[in-house]
């Protein structure tokens, strides 16, 4: 089922808290403002007000050296509605790989125009800013578990829009979806998308109280999975956590729109679905100002400078890296870039660049891969206690202490959007 929208209402509300923030890793709160007690629905013109990490994050003052122009993302989701006023002249054509009635800028839910918002939107009408308004949006819908019940789809719609978007010139892939079954063919297309130089995102889940399974394709080796933060700085216990968990994103208490019809912004938790938006922004911007550089480079500036204060290299099993700051880069001009065909996620040697097209290769002809947790290097290590550790993070400046929401998701039986 979607976190998005049919489920919104109450998985929305709490998407990355999954409907209460269970559980504090916190000690002090310093993203400077919470959200607590706002009412239910929003009208266009307050959201933007309620977009609190864009301060934390020192947005306006990136915005004066890029707004991320220049730099493509596809968001695989719900579709993407291009008529807001936030995304008009932001979305370009994309593909629907679900094979269903309509096409990709028919958003069923609204789970993937909230999505493109965070990462493009300009703000136009009162809508959602994005945190990178000057990137553009190819989107590639995909079906949710409900869309699959009430239609006839395309089984590998997800392995289908990877490769597409591979195949494209966008250099950046966002999926806050997924699902606790791996699938060959999605596996193949995420190497591919690697091989040609893209940086993948996605949500690593919020069911950490109900088993804290994988998600894929967060879970997968070339996948960077992202967990949520939230204004307080508390960690959510539901939050999913391991080996998976990359890097963390800013993700609760964000507006989203209510649902298909397009009418109002609710109040609510955007979790891990919202985190992996805002992480794919924050590579947007990085990437804008370093438009030579390869994915691999873009990702190990980001864990470079994201905050943590545990030992650089050694990853948190709930917050991976730490919080992403793209603002060390772009205003500060710090982090390593570090080898252009060495992947940080992998450390193993990668080919190809951004942007680069080739014919797709047969998903059947590739042999089978690990897991995450087979492959990842660095899995498992941390310095971070299972309980009650204190984790005080600086993001721009701001002092912050770091929660963990999730994106939940799924496939062919039970695909949830984050």
């Amino acid at each position: 089922m979607t976190a998005g929208m049919s489920q919104t209402r109450k998985r929305r509300m709490t998407l990355a808290l999954r409907g209460r923030l269970l559980g504090t890793i916190a000690v002090a709160a310093t993203w400077s403002v919470g959200f607590a007690g706002l009412a239910p629905s929003a009208i266009a013109a307050d959201v933007q007000s309620k977009q609190w990490y864009l301060s934390a994050m020192q947005a306006d003052e990136m915005w004066k050296t890029t707004t991320g122009r220049g730099v493509k993302v596809a968001v695989i989701d719900t579709g993407v509605n291009s008529s807001t006023p936030s995304l008009k002249g932001q979305v370009l054509k994309g593909l629907d790989a679900t094979g269903a009635e309509g096409d990709e800028t028919d958003d069923y839910n609204g789970h993937g125009t909230t999505m493109a918002e965070l990462i493009a939107g300009t703000g136009n009408g009162g809508g959602l800013k994005g945190l990178a308004p000057g990137a553009k949006i190819v989107p590639m819908r995909v079906a949710d578990t409900q869309f699959q019940n009430e239609n006839s789809v395309n089984a590998y719609d997800t392995a289908d829009s990877i490769r597409a978007a591979a195949d494209s010139d966008v250099k950046i892939i966002s999926m806050s979806f997924g699902s606790e079954f791996k699938m060959d063919r999605e596996i193949e297309a995420v190497k591919y998308a690697q091989s040609k130089g893209k940086l993948f995102f996605a949500a690593v889940g919020n069911e950490a109280k109900k088993g804290n399974e994988e998600i894929y394709p967060a879970a997968y080796p070339e996948v960077v999975g992202v967990s949520s933060a939230d204004s307080e700085g508390k960690v959510a216990e539901y939050s999913q956590n391991g080996s998976t968990v990359d890097v963390a994103a800013p993700g609760n208490d964000i507006p989203y729109w209510c649902d298909e019809t397009f009418q109002k912004y609710c109040d609510g938790d955007g979790g891990t679905s919202a985190a992996t938006a805002i992480a794919s922004a924050s590579a947007a911007l990085v990437w804008s100002v370093h438009p030579d550089w390869t994915a691999n480079q873009v990702l190990n500036v980001l864990f470079d400078t994201a905050s943590r204060d545990w030992e650089k290299g050694t990853l948190s099993k709930y917050l991976g890296h730490g919080l992403i700051r793209p603002s060390m880069n772009i205003l500060k001009g710090k982090g390593e870039p570090g080898a252009p065909d060495v992947s940080p996620l992998t450390k193993e040697k990668t080919s190809g660049s951004a942007g680069s097209a080739a014919p797709s290769a047969s998903a059947s002809s590739q042999p089978e891969k690990k897991d995450k947790a087979e492959d990842a290097a660095m899995a498992g290590s941390s310095t971070e206690k299972d309980d009650d550790s204190q984790l005080g993070l600086i993001i721009g400046g701001v002092a912050v202490v770091l929660v963990l929401g999730g994106g939940a998701f799924a496939l062919v039986r039970k695909r949830r959007t984050a």
